[in-house]
């Protein structure tokens, strides 16, 4: 997505629907940054620089350049690294999804320390079924982020396919408090077990971001049980949403990836 506002750091982290990044990490980050494409205008018509954070699914932070910025560099290319990384997700939301792989690892020649943050790689690997390195790859990225809830969630996903839901729940990632109240509950219901329809009524009138994410995972939470009719209509009215239908959330486009990996018609009517 174009961003045509100047970003600037802050310390303030504001409730988007998309994943944000921090990192306790001194060696990726000298200091916390939040940024959003999301700028508050206030009643003068002019952005509000404390608001302006950019969501982690939306724009691709390249931290080894930042780094490197700051230190003089490497021997490390972040730059094209960076690159190859932006056509990997280009690729993933058009659905090539073995070409998104080939630039993300094309990304990691370039720049090992990227691999860390790849939590992309990790989406991509679960859609070829390569559920042990996904698995390892979301781990790799929570290590970096303990706070990371999506990762982890992922990561359970993995390896409900590959373990069974029982020993993929006693290697369940714990994590730091989410902001988003939706995933706040998502993460619950993956790590303790629960009522995916439970997750969809709390949040079935509430805005469209919120909206998207509950049906997304709880579509995800039935088919980490093998449960494929319900999965299909919690995902796919995802898809349907306002939210999917105009964001350029990278999870939006991945509701959509994923209905055809699986062939499944977007017309239906959901439930």
């Amino acid at each position: 997505m174009g961003i045509s506002n100047t970003l600037y750091p802050t310390m303030t982290t504001l409730p988007t629907f998309s994943h944000t990044t921090s990192s306790s990490n001194p060696q990726s980050l000298p200091f916390p940054v939040t940024l959003t494409s999301k700028p508050f205008i206030n009643n003068h018509s002019q952005l509000s620089l404390s608001s302006i954070s950019l969501s982690r699914r939306i724009f691709l932070p390249s931290v080894s350049g930042i780094w490197d910025a700051l230190t003089g560099g490497s021997n490390y290319n972040p730059r094209e690294a960076a690159l190859a990384i932006r056509r990997g997700m280009q690729l993933f939301r058009q659905g090539d999804i073995i070409g998104s792989v080939a630039e993300f690892d094309k990304a990691v020649e370039l720049d090992p320390r990227q691999k860390a943050y790849l939590w992309q790689r990790g989406l991509s690997l679960y859609y070829l079924d390569r559920f042990e390195e996904g698995a390892e790859q979301f781990r790799l990225d929570v290590a970096q982020n303990p706070n990371d809830t999506e990762e982890s969630i992922w990561c359970f996903l993995c390896e409900a396919l590959l373990y069974g839901v029982d020993e993929a729940r006693k290697r369940f990632l714990v994590v730091g408090r989410d902001p988003r109240p939706v995933m706040r509950q998502a993460y619950e219901m993956f790590r303790d077990g629960g009522d995916p329809q439970k997750l969809a009524d709390t949040f079935s009138s509430s805005r469209d971001g919120e909206y998207f994410y509950a049906f997304l995972y709880a579509g995800l939470y039935h088919e980490a049980l093998g449960e494929e009719e319900a999965a299909k209509n919690y995902i796919v009215a995802a898809c349907q949403s306002p939210y999917a239908q105009r964001s350029d959330d990278y999870m939006a486009s991945l509701a959509k990836v994923h209905c055809i990996c699986r062939n499944w018609s977007l017309n239906q009517t959901s439930t």
